[in-house]
């Protein structure tokens, strides 16, 4: 993956360019997570790409990887109380502020997988499939992923009888099932269940 858009940015005086990315629009329940990751110039990390792509043991191990070896880096979240609150949009939008305002190196230009512009302070661009286009956004996409899951499996822990280990908060046969059988937890996203529960 090349840094084509990182360059762009590059070459019209942006400075400290970071990618920015979401997990966890679509889960019936828990946070939305979003991360902003800064690379430095040109800078290739062996099997970056789109975290969806890739084994959940390789995104572990490029988990550290971009971590030890960003600029910057930052995850933010928002729980499903205020998701319920302001829907899953404007969260998912909260969530990618969050991350980029957290960033310990300020950047001065976002680059935002999808379509979709959140209110930023910087200046940046939408990237419709960045996370395998961009460097910088498919190391955000990893950051938020793995960052997701792993507090899914606390949630697991706290709430064993929902399996969330193994469906991560999505809609599988499963997780409607223990939703049948057990009703929503804390954790769980009414406004996702207004068909289940009226």
């Amino acid at each position: 993956m090349d840094c084509t858009y990182e360059n762009a940015a590059a070459a019209r005086g942006f400075t400290s360019i970071c990618g920015v990315d979401e997990a966890g629009r679509g889960p019936l329940a828990g946070p939305v997570y979003a991360a902003a990751v800064i690379l430095p110039p040109e800078f290739e990390i062996p099997g970056l790409n789109d975290s969806k792509k890739l084994s959940e043991k390789k995104r572990d191990q490029l988990f550290d990887v971009i971590r030890a070896q960003a600029v910057a880096y930052a995850v933010a979240s928002v729980d499903e109380r205020v998701i319920d609150e302001i829907n899953i949009l404007q969260a998912t939008f909260l969530a990618m502020r969050k991350a980029v305002e957290a960033l310990p190196v300020p950047a001065d230009y976002a680059i935002i997988d999808g379509n979709r512009m959140p209110p930023l302070a910087i200046p940046g661009e939408t990237l419709i499939k960045g996370d395998a286009l961009s460097p910088s956004v498919a190391a955000a996409s990893i950051l938020a992923k793995v960052s997701r899951d792993r507090f899914l499996l606390e949630l697991d822990a706290r709430y064993p009888e929902y399996q969330f280990a193994k469906h991560k908060g999505y809609g599988t046969k499963l997780h409607y099932e223990m939703l049948a059988q057990y009703g929503p937890s804390p954790c769980h996203r009414r406004t996702f269940l207004k068909n289940l529960y009226r």
